[in-house]
């Protein structure tokens, strides 16, 4: 039962983590779109999109099976 509620937790945070990053790719594109943008704050932004990429690549890895060699 243990088990069950682990990977609907992962399922969870996944979709959380998922969701954050659209909207930080929504958000980046807006700001890259205006005249006055914040070169700083893209920056940083995309190091947020890209740190959430990892998250969700390690919690897909946990949620797939083990692939036999």
């Amino acid at each position: 039962m243990k088990f069950l509620n682990d990977v609907r937790t992962l399922h969870l945070r996944l979709l959380e983590l998922e969701s954050e990053h659209r909207e930080l790719d929504h958000l980046i594109a807006q700001l890259e779109s205006a005249d006055s943008c914040d070169e700083l704050q893209i920056r940083r932004l995309k190091k947020r999109k890209l740190q959430l990429k990892d998250q969700i690549a390690q919690i897909q890895m946990q949620l797939q099976p083990d692939v036999p060699a």
